[in-house]
């Protein structure tokens, strides 16, 4: 199975556009007001007009207005959940699939009884989950992993995406310890804040690469 790559914490339609050269499967802007990445609707949708069919576009979000998810998803975005909200909330949003990012700390303990989790998150019932890094109260974008055999476990049972401090150098052993259906990066192609071509493209090979060990 190839695993899907996507690009967060997009800020321009240049980056958009070397992204899609790159030939990543989804794009993702940032719409929670605390984020250092969070953008304009306006810009959004300069961004997103760079972004041709077969690219999915992706809205992240941390504890939304209905409204504001609503006209995302109007503007072609899937919602991306990555607060606390509660399957209701998002099942009644999105009015479709979604993704709902489940925070794991970096120094959870094990073992992880992932049929259980299984179970109490099945609530979300349109979700393709994500795992993504907590730490010092910041919901994602903290530049660190947390322990895959968390998502290891819960891969087996379904597709899942992961996130938190992957980089060009680390990915490829997440996804050979994993075989998640996606990874997620932000601040692993970044230099300064900015989106690097050089590691966007390392990102990209580095997966590749591990997709063909695997």
């Amino acid at each position: 199975m190839r695993t899907r790559i996507k690009f967060c914490g997009c800020t321009s339609p240049g980056d958009a556009a070397a992204a899609v050269e790159l030939g990543i499967d989804a794009l993702g802007v940032v719409f929670a007001a605390a984020s250092p990445r969070c953008v304009s609707l306006r810009t959004a949708r300069e961004i997103a007009g760079r972004v041709p069919a077969f690219v999915s576009l992706v809205g992240v979000f941390v504890e939304p207005s209905t409204a504001d998810v609503r006209e995302a998803v109007a503007d072609g975005f899937v919602p991306q959940y990555s607060g606390n909200e509660s399957a209701a909330a998002c099942e009644r949003a999105a009015g479709g699939p979604y993704i709902k990012v489940f925070h794991v700390a970096p120094d959870a303990a094990q073992p992880f009884d992932a049929a259980a989790f299984e179970r109490s998150a099945g609530a979300y019932e349109r979700a393709t989950w994500m795992f993504d890094t907590i730490a010092d109260g910041k919901f994602g974008g903290t530049g660190r992993s947390f322990d895959w055999d968390v998502a290891r476990a819960i891969a087996r049972l379904r597709p899942v995406i992961i996130s938190g401090g992957l980089t060009p150098d680390n990915v490829g052993a997440c996804i050979r310890r994993v075989r998640p259906f996606g990874v997620d990066v932000r601040s692993g192609i970044e230099t300064g804040g900015v989106k690097d071509p050089r590691k966007m493209s390392a990102f990209v090979r580095a997966v590749k690469e591990a997709d063909e060990q695997a």
